[in-house]
């Protein structure tokens, strides 16, 4: 792939197509960690007189108008990290129209699109729209790793429309920093995966435990593996149709799973967890978090990391009385002086509440596509820039 820092930009318009993809509650940004972390890219375009174009989308619209899925309250919250004006364009086919009658670009000029998928083509990958948002500027620049294993306009069609395309500042950090770490990791390597579900990571854990030292499973998929192995799990969340595809899985020298767990007979905030080793969960039990022997063992396996991968909180963290083994677990990723990766939505939000983020050396931007990569699938935007 080109990168940025690869192709001149100087005084050309520079359509940028990032991932704001942003938790917003009454107009207001509630965490804008993705909007930082695209800002040196941004800055770069400013300081070579570029004018830049921002595309994104937010939620899940299916391409019709949803006020409440504008990206307005985005651009102005952006506004404020880089103290520079953003007009914000509602009406894209006239912007559209007035970029392609004009060859003038007017250097510094932010323009943010509204979002992206109120309008059908985009999740369709439509070559038409791939074709308009590829063109409309001289440079298309692909910063948005989280989006990167979709096919989308934006995405894919209009990488390959454009005249130049390139990977951004924090699109080729994502790529090397994961690459290094499943290609050239310092040993051990250790994995940590917890979440609630199976389902999606199941592949992602058959990698890990080919590749990882050691792979230490958590929460609601640690309840999946331990059926899978015989052990009882009263009422807990579990996937009861991947259990028998578990099983192999489950016997791989590399997978460390809790020894003994916290659990209560209802999930709610009343109610108190309660010790139990895996021998004696009754039918009633419902597992939430990984017990003490368990984040210990964890705890120790981390300290002496030459690498870490970590996604996914070990139990329902959202909850306080839960959230012990969550806290362990970023205790001793960020302590650890072995490189540390950490990837994934739910994993930043625990990070975040235990006041442990600045510790890690990086924090991914993706969710789905941070486990994709590390599966090895491909991604429709890297091959649309590698063919550039």
């Amino acid at each position: 792939m080109l990168t940025l820092r690869e192709v001149s930009i100087d005084n050309k318009r520079v359509v940028i197509r990032v991932d704001f993809n942003v938790p917003i509650s009454v107009g207001n940004v509630l965490d804008d960690e993705r909007l930082k972390a695209t800002v040196p890219t941004i800055e770069y375009c400013l300081a070579r007189n570029s004018e830049i174009v921002l595309l994104s989308h937010l939620g899940r619209p299916k391409g019709r108008v949803n006020t409440e899925l504008s990206l307005r309250p985005v651009a102005r919250r952006l506004e404020t990290l880089i103290s520079r004006p953003i007009e914000f364009v509602e009406n894209l086919n006239d912007y559209f129209q007035k970029l392609q009658n004009t060859d003038t670009t007017v250097p510094g000029k932010i323009s943010f699109l509204e979002n992206l998928r109120f309008d059908p083509g985009e999740e369709a990958n439509s070559t038409a729209l791939g074709a308009t948002l590829g063109t409309i500027g001289d440079v298309y620049v692909f910063d948005a790793f989280a989006t990167a294993h979709r096919a989308h306009a934006s995405t894919h069609e209009a990488i390959k429309a454009a005249p130049v395309s390139v990977a951004g500042l924090l699109f080729a950090q994502e790529i090397e920093t994961l690459s290094k770490v499943m290609q050239t990791p310092s040993r051990p390597l250790i994995a940590v995966v917890g979440g609630a579900k199976v389902a999606g990571k199941l592949e992602v854990l058959e990698k890990l435990a080919k590749v990882a030292d050691t792979l230490l499973v958590g929460g609601g998929i640690a309840n999946t593996l331990l059926l899978a192995k015989g052990c009882s799990i009263g009422r807990s969340l579990v996937e009861k149709e991947l259990v028998s595809t578990a099983q192999s899985l489950a016997t791989q020298p590399s997978l460390e799973l809790p020894v003994d767990v916290m659990v209560c007979d209802e999930i709610s905030p009343n109610k108190n967890a309660l010790f139990r080793l895996l021998d004696q969960i009754s039918e009633g039990d419902v597992i939430v978090d990984i017990g003490p022997e368990t984040g210990r063992r964890f705890a120790k396996i981390i300290n002496e990391a030459g690498t870490v991968l970590w996604n996914g909180p070990m139990g329902v963290f959202e909850i306080d009385q839960f959230g012990e083994g969550t806290r362990v677990i970023a205790n001793a990723v960020g302590s650890c002086r072995g490189f540390t990766v950490v990837g994934g939505g739910e994993t930043f939000a625990a990070i975040s509440k235990y006041s442990a983020a600045q510790k890690f050396d990086y924090i991914s931007t993706g969710g789905g596509a941070f486990l994709e990569f590390i599966e090895g699938r491909k991604f429709p935007a890297i091959d649309a820039l590698s063919a550039q």
